[in-house]
């Protein structure tokens, strides 16, 4: 089957994955996150953590992911050889933050300009096809209209992705409001920066309004939902169908930890139960997610939004090699098999039952990785 992607993953909090669940997003990145990630300063400490990040997704059958890391350019370009090293396919981005941060973890806006830039021109001199740099602004609370503006012109410079966060919570569409009073709504920050194009991929937007969403639309500006996440940190569920009306691009991906789980079948399961939670409270006539939708936003949709659906997402002939090869009869595992079940039971099986046992092999552009 088609390699699995990862549309939003913060590879710097992979040590606390399955913990801190009790708080929401804005007390979560305060009393968690935001101690947490000053540690990576520490090249020892961020090179544990991002060696048992990028192992574990790929076990888990992560072929490309899109990483959020630190504001720390060393530690970042560290998770850039690290995942060489693998041979997985990803964009990593260095964070950006110089305001409304803890005076423990904050650049002033010309350090981000000139460590960003700086990690920029190192990652591509690389020239490894399989990893690309991507612009990484926190979200709009966490960066200064110049140095917004600033990113979406080094975008610009050198054709890069973006990815950031949008309308996670309503505390946080809130304090947006209070910040940028002259924006019309969340989405207009971004885009008055420059930071809506065609290769940008936003987190959640859980509470978009349909102006926005047409805004994404207009711009090729693709969304991440990231169910797990939403639900663990009760911010809300967003709905993929309404997403997908609206003809605006949607993967999935695991928010890593706000989601607690690092693979992708889980938002492939949580993504369909959410939506079917959604439903009810909807019109009889209003469709919640598929196993088979729910499965094309991991593989396809996410190389759409990341703007890879050239190079992977399905087999078509012309792209890369991406792949998994699942056995769901393995000795051992989640997965019982019988007679009686069709090509579509077993695969339906798999995405709700199975694992990283199931995972006998991995391949990213054709070489075998796992």
């Amino acid at each position: 089957m088609p390699g699995l992607i990862d549309t939003h993953i913060h590879a710097s909090q992979y040590v606390y994955t399955g913990t801190a669940m009790e708080l929401h997003l804005l007390d979560w990145l305060k009393n968690y996150t935001y101690p947490i990630e000053a540690n990576f300063e520490d090249l020892k400490f961020a090179e544990d953590v991002y060696q048992k990040a990028v192992k574990r997704v790929l076990k888990n059958g992560t072929t490309t992911a899109c990483y959020f890391a630190t504001i720390h350019v060393d530690a970042t370009l560290k998770l850039c050889d690290i995942v060489e090293n693998a041979g997985q396919r990803a964009y990593i981005g260095k964070v950006n933050m110089d305001a409304y941060s803890p005076h423990y973890y904050v650049e002033t806006t010309q350090e981000s300009k000139e460590e960003t830039e700086k990690f920029v021109t190192k990652i591509l001199k690389k020239n490894n096809p399989l990893i690309k740099p991507v612009i990484t602004p926190r979200f709009a609370p966490n960066c200064t209209l110049e140095l917004s503006k600033y990113l979406g012109h080094l975008a610009k410079q050198y054709d890069l992705p973006i990815q950031s966060h949008i309308s996670e919570t309503t505390d946080e569409v809130e304090w947006v409001k209070e910040l940028f009073p002259g924006s019309k709504h969340y989405a207009d920050v971004y885009d008055q920066c420059n930071l809506l194009t065609d290769k940008t991929v936003m987190a959640h937007g859980v509470y978009l309004s349909d102006e926005e969403l047409k805004l994404f639309k207009s711009t090729g500006t693709g969304i991440s939902h990231c169910p797990n996440s939403n639900l663990s940190l009760r911010s809300g569920m967003m709905d993929a169908r309404r997403v997908l009306d609206m003809g605006v691009k949607l993967g999935l991906g695991t928010d890593v930890s706000g989601g607690y789980h690092p693979s992708m079948l889980d938002a492939i399961r949580t993504a369909v139960q959410v939506s079917n939670v959604i439903s009810l409270d909807m019109h009889t006539d209003y469709k919640s997610l598929s196993h088979r939708e729910a499965f094309k936003l991991a593989t396809l949709g996410g190389s759409e939004v990341l703007g890879l659906s050239d190079k992977t997402g399905n087999f078509e002939v012309g792209k890369e090699f991406d792949a998994l090869l699942v056995d769901t009869t393995v000795v051992e595992g989640p997965v019982d098999i019988f007679k009686r079940d069709s090509t579509d039971d077993i695969i339906q099986k798999f995405l709700f039952l199975g694992d990283d046992r199931n995972i006998q092999e991995v391949y990213v552009a054709g070489k075998q990785v796992l």
